[in-house]
């Protein structure tokens, strides 16, 4: 994402929020039940993606979405959530059965995933984007034969369920690129770094990829390949709680304000992240108004 496409972005979302203020949306709520926001809240995270959310041992979570759900919670003066892991499969699922209150699992925020059950939605609310990314391509090292997009034809890529890359490397544009469909993320680190059916890269968010750069020396992303629209990384709950919603949100824009804070934890775990893409990465307050507690982006966000 060019800095001249991130500026027609914010220009566009502004002016949909401007729009949207002519009118309402309902929540279909009368009422909301008791807060899911407290010293035991439960988060789901991914465990397997070092640099955005990592479980290195049981119990022990760490990455960039970790610190900023901790963050947030702290700021409305919580203690530190307790993390679980979570397939990106399952994540819709785990918020509507209870069995956490939250998901912070590099979760990018779709119309189709706010939109209301009864419109065919997932039924989310989402406090975001916390960070933006567009997709992108991690190989081995020692691969010197894939610089550009057209090098991958014919070569077998791998990714994971119930991710952005799955479905954008399923479109008729990418039809010469061989799928390799896998569980998790580690499944698709483990067969390119093995060379397993002839894995030649994992696609995924850029972001995902260089915090995978930084943990395994043998594997890089490559630095000329951006593909598909950017990714607005949003913290997921279950609909029907709007005013824990905005509490988040008017956190999340707090702690992007705040000198260095984003930057200081963007930087602690995902160092290899070049600058400009960075940059690119850090949300405006337009973009969070935009996408948070709404049922479809640019609606009349919630006082």
């Amino acid at each position: 994402m060019t800095r001249a496409v991130r500026h027609r972005r914010a220009v566009t979302v502004t002016a949909a929020v401007a729009a949207a203020a002519l009118y309402v949306t309902a929540t279909g709520c009368d009422s909301e039940p008791e807060s899911i926001l407290s010293d035991r809240t439960e988060v789901a995270a991914k465990s397997d993606q070092p640099g955005t959310s990592y479980s290195p041992h049981d119990g022990e979570y760490n990455g960039f979405d970790i610190s900023v759900v901790g963050n947030l919670m702290n700021m409305l003066g919580y203690d530190t959530p307790r993390f679980s892991g979570v397939l990106s499969k399952n994540r819709a699922r785990l918020l509507h059965d209870g069995d956490v209150q939250l998901v912070a699992a590099t979760y990018s925020i779709t119309p189709s995933r706010m939109a209301p059950a009864d419109e065919g939605g997932d039924g989310l609310d989402f406090v975001g984007p916390y960070a933006s990314t567009q997709q992108g391509f991690l190989i081995r090292d020692d691969d010197k034969s894939i610089r550009k997009l057209a090098d991958l034809n014919g070569r077998v890529v791998c990714v994971w369920k119930g991710t952005t890359s799955a479905n954008e490397l399923s479109k008729p544009s990418h039809d010469k690129i061989v799928l390799r469909t896998e569980e998790d993320a580690s499944a698709c680190v483990r067969a390119l770094k093995d060379g397993k059916e002839d894995v030649a890269a994992v696609s995924t968010d850029q972001l995902i990829l260089y915090g995978f750069e930084a943990a395994n020396p043998t594997l890089r992303v490559v630095p000329g390949i951006k593909f598909g629209e950017p990714n607005d990384y949003g913290i997921a709950m279950a609909k029907g709680h709007r005013k824990d919603c905005v509490r988040l949100r008017d956190a999340l824009i707090e702690y992007v304000r705040r000198a260095t804070a984003w930057e200081r934890d963007f930087q602690n775990s995902l160092g290899k992240v070049p600058k400009e893409t960075r940059d690119e990465a850090k949300p405006t307050e337009d973009e969070i108004m935009a996408l948070s507690c709404v049922d479809r982006p640019g609606d009349s966000p919630p006082d």
